[in-house]
């Protein structure tokens, strides 16, 4: 059910109140408590690959925490979700996307049959399921909230742009296709994938849906769903 414009602004009003508050604290807590606090981000990152990256310090990162930056795509992310459409055992958004060769496509294009399909929105199995990157706006742009030490990468002006950067994926010879989101970046909002989200689709429904990376992006996850669906 599409949420009526008044109510998406009365929940955009509150999600900003609740991310300048949480920017506020943090600020407050680093000054008071920087210890403390680095101790905390750095307990959460082990989540992810961050933490163990050798060429990725944790003072690239850290320090960005709570800056103008963090606040803008904490918010940009928070109200994105707010436009989430998906659920698991309902329709999956059919939404566009555009080939690495620049030619549009739709995310049903690339189901085969009954098989699963796995979408990896935002970053990096096959027997028994096909993949699909959908490479979405940078999470870290270089003119954005950006880490040191990371790939230079501006936000994306033009589908040109996102198309450019999405090749930089080819580096590491992924074994399935590569997808840009448009630039209204509608597949990104209706799935509420940014920063960087899994799900996978069979039939056109959603058979599961990950949540919101990079704290909770868990591919184990996935694995656990394939398995269970060739058992």
């Amino acid at each position: 059910m599409e949420l009526p414009l008044p109510g998406l602004w009365l929940k955009r009003l509150w999600v900003l109140f609740q991310v300048a508050l949480h920017v506020a604290m943090g600020k407050v807590l680093m000054t008071l408590f920087p210890g403390r606090v680095k101790q905390d981000i750095l307990a959460m990152s082990q989540k992810t690959g961050m933490a163990k990256n050798p060429h990725f310090s944790h003072e690239n990162w850290i320090p960005t925490f709570f800056s103008a930056q963090y606040f803008w795509f904490v918010l940009k992310v928070r109200w994105q979700r707010l436009e989430d459409k998906t659920e698991e055992g309902g329709l999956a958004p059919n939404c566009p996307v555009v080939s690495l060769s620049g030619q549009r496509c739709h995310i049903w294009d690339f189901m085969q049959g009954n098989r699963p399909l796995v979408l990896n929105f935002g970053s990096y199995f096959s027997s028994i399921a096909d993949f699909l990157i959908i490479y979405i706006e940078e999470a870290h742009a270089s003119d954005g909230w950006a880490f040191k030490n990371n790939v230079d990468i501006k936000n994306h002006q033009n589908l040109q742009d996102r198309l450019r950067a999405a090749h930089l994926l080819l580096d590491r010879s992924p074994q399935c296709p590569v997808v840009v989101d448009t630039m209204k970046n509608q597949s990104s909002r209706l799935y509420a994938a940014l920063p960087e989200r899994l799900y996978v689709l069979q039939a056109g429904r959603i058979l599961y849906k990950g949540k919101p990376g990079p704290w909770n992006y868990h591919p184990e996850e996935v694995r656990a769903v394939l398995e269970k669906l060739h058992s």
